[in-house]
């Protein structure tokens, strides 16, 4: 579905990402694994053309690098930033109705799944997002992508800043996502979430892919992870 091939991204003079591979099938969920500040962001803004990309973003066999945003969208990829992006002068209700590509057609995802999902949502469905706590935002962001109905999505560190309860939750929904036939590409700093739903994973440092496998490879490789993971 997705194949990254030799991805090179730049802010200003400083070379970010050198020459990234990652690949997504069809209905995997993939992490995308390492310390802060290697590059793992990037990469996700560089597939959705918010960095220029040098190299290739090949998506259901079209190379969508240096595509406009919107255009990698319509193309079926969805994304959520890890800074929360809502609207906090518009209702919840509203926020997840801008997610739709068109007005009142749903795909996938219908209103009535997002509040089962999240009840929280569905009871202050009315009230302006921005009175939302922090993980509530959080929820409402991945809730308002979804309602484009994309058949991928790059989720960059949901859990980040969460309660448990609230984490809990972030993995019972990446479940339904997956459930539903959306291949993921998942950034997350919590590697027990990673190993727990992945199907493959990634390892990022200095802005190259340096360990790619099985959460099971993963596990048997302590110097991959004491190296590029822990603290």
């Amino acid at each position: 579905m997705l194949q990254v091939r030799d991805l090179h991204a730049y802010y200003g003079q400083s070379h970010i990402l050198h020459g990234v591979h990652i690949e997504v099938n069809e209905g995997e969920i993939v992490s995308l694994l390492g310390r802060n500040g290697v590059g793992r962001s990037t990469t996700c803004k560089a597939i959705m053309g918010l960095v220029d990309p040098v190299g290739q973003v090949i998506y259901k066999g079209k190379d969508l690098a240096g595509l406009r945003t919107d255009l990698v969208a319509r193309a079926g990829i969805g994304y959520v930033p890890e800074d929360r992006q809502v609207f906090p002068t518009l209702t919840v209700r509203q926020n997840l109705e801008l997610g739709l590509k068109r007005a009142n057609k749903f795909g996938r995802w219908t209103f009535d799944d997002v509040f089962r999902l999240f009840p929280n949502l569905a009871a202050r469905q009315n009230n302006p997002a921005g009175v939302l706590s922090g993980g509530e935002q959080q929820m409402l962001t991945m809730c308002r992508t979804l309602m484009g109905d994309p058949d991928l999505i790059l989720i960059d560190e949901p859990t980040e800043g969460l309660a448990p309860l609230l984490v809990e939750q972030v993995g019972v929904l990446l479940a339904e996502i997956a459930s539903r036939g959306v291949a993921i590409l998942l950034v997350e700093q919590k590697l027990t979430i990673a190993l727990k739903i992945s199907h493959r994973l990634y390892v990022m440092g200095h802005g190259q892919i340096v360990f790619e496998g099985t959460p099971a490879d993963l596990a048997a490789n302590p110097q991959v992870r004491q190296e590029w993971l822990e603290v």
